[in-house]
């Protein structure tokens, strides 16, 4: 198991920029409709769509590159979902699944997003180093 472990980063790091890349991606075609659910400017879902892809690159770019595209990389997707949970999914509390079919926003809750926003914050302060 030793040997495996330098290399376990890389399941998050898949798990996040597959994460990241599928919502970024999904953004582009309908930020009309996005911005006008949330109701922002449609330059601000263009935006969150262009951080979510960066991220997604960086984070794959830091497995094998440089430690600040990994920094880098955790900084976006910690600014990413504080914005989805103070504007989206705070109302719902903390379930994941509360406020489906209840007449909310129906996003659920925030313990999806906090958990990627501690994994975020982890490759934020501890780049690509091993020595967990």
């Amino acid at each position: 198991m030793k040997q495996l472990s330098k290399h376990s980063h890389w399941l998050v790091r898949l798990s996040l920029a597959a994460t990241f890349l599928y919502h970024g991606f999904a953004k582009f075609p309908m930020a009309g409709m996005i911005a006008e659910m949330m109701g922002m400017p449609v330059i601000m879902v263009y935006m969150l769509a262009l951080m979510e892809v960066i991220g997604g690159i960086l984070i794959l770019w830091g497995g094998f590159g440089p430690e600040w595209t990994t920094r880098v990389a955790g900084g976006i997707f910690a600014l990413v979902m504080l914005g989805a949970i103070f504007m989206v999914h705070w109302p719902n509390g903390w379930n994941f699944m509360a406020g489906y079919g209840e007449g909310t926003n129906n996003m659920g809750g925030m313990e999806f997003q906090v958990l990627i926003t501690a994994v975020a914050l982890f490759f934020l302060t501890r780049g690509n180093t091993n020595d967990v």
